[in-house]
């Protein structure tokens, strides 16, 4: 067991500059189009040293702050460290009460002891690979009907498979009423767009309209299907099944396993849905690190009964 005087953590307000590398979840465009403000660097003392990207946010009524990773999977750049224990970091010198770390699929983890969120659904093309009947079906049937999904380069997108993204993303939003979170903005789509990691998916309908379209993005070995929607005319067919055998095709030219990502809750119907796809089940972690314990309790009386992290940021039922 390590000591605790073996690992400490700083906070370095550089954007995340310390944590940037070639994965889509840690590049420069992605970090900056969701504001990224920190690295936490976590030293082991024999030069090796976990980075991790951060938004660091003042808590509302109080003096302090604290810190969220970005959305998505970002993990840390590991350096060759994996499953740091929270309890063994000296976190003084922070100045953070609270860190939530969403880590990378699959792992390896970051921190060790982390929360399970939920299982996550993969399609690798190193392994046979068969959809549901029903998925097969409406595939097959689209094709007949002149519905044909294609993929390219971001970078060398056009403008209107750009703006079919963005519009269809949202209309999908809105239709499904999703949390505002996940609205993103023109300028978080336009940083997004100038990443060499990701591709855009478009599937036309037959009388040549965008019917849906998604982003599809690499990071830690893993293709992974990351937002996306669908036009309202064209729900009848489902013609974003007609996107999965274009992106099996691209991640078996990248030998990167596809991620579906799991449902809002263990088994819903959207598990269902993309288990139907999948060959392959992997694990999504998050990590609640307390680094101010004393006030940490002080600003959580009264929401020790929530699951929530951090408890003070419970929403309001």
């Amino acid at each position: 067991m390590q000591s605790m005087t073996q690992w400490r953590a700083i906070l370095v307000p550089d954007g995340g500059q310390r944590a940037c590398c070639a994965d889509y979840f840690r590049s420069e465009p992605y970090l900056k189009a969701e504001g990224v403000t920190h690295s936490l660097i976590v030293e082991d003392g024999e030069g090796r040293a976990l980075r991790v990207p951060l938004i660091v946010r003042p808590i509302e009524g109080t003096p302090y702050r604290d810190a969220v990773s970005p959305y998505g999977f970002p993990g840390a750049e590991l350096n060759g460290m994996s499953e740091v224990p929270p309890d063994a970091i000296d976190w003084r010198g922070m100045e953070l009460v609270s860190i939530f770390v969403r880590d990378r699929i699959g792992g390896p983890c970051c921190f060790s002891g982390g929360r399970l969120r939920t299982d996550v659904c993969l399609i690798d093309s190193t392994q046979p690979v068969r959809f549901r009947d029903d998925h097969a079906a409406d595939i097959r049937r689209n094709t007949r009907l002149g519905y044909v999904s294609t993929y390219v380069p971001v970078k060398e997108s056009t403008e209107e498979q750009r703006e079919a993204l963005k519009a269809l993303y949202r209309r999908t939003l809105a239709r499904d009423r999703a949390d505002a979170r996940y609205d993103f903005t023109d300028a978080w789509f336009e940083e997004v767009f100038t990443c060499g990691f990701a591709w855009l998916v478009t599937t036309r309908a037959p009388d040549g309209a965008i019917a849906s379209s998604a982003l599809a993005v690499l990071s830690d070995g893993l293709l992974h299907h990351f937002i996306g929607g669908t036009a309202d005319a064209y729900l009848k067919h489902s013609p974003e099944k007609n996107e999965y055998p274009v992106l099996v095709e691209l991640s078996a030219k990248l030998e990167a396993p596809m991620h579906l990502g799991g449902g809002l809750r263990p088994g819903d119907r959207l598990e269902q849905f993309k288990r139907g796809f999948a060959n392959r089940m992997s694990s999504f972690y998050t990590h609640d690190l307390i680094c101010d314990p004393d006030v940490y309790a002080e600003l959580s009386r009264g929401h020790e009964a929530t699951d929530y992290f951090p408890a003070y940021r419970a929403p309001r039922s």
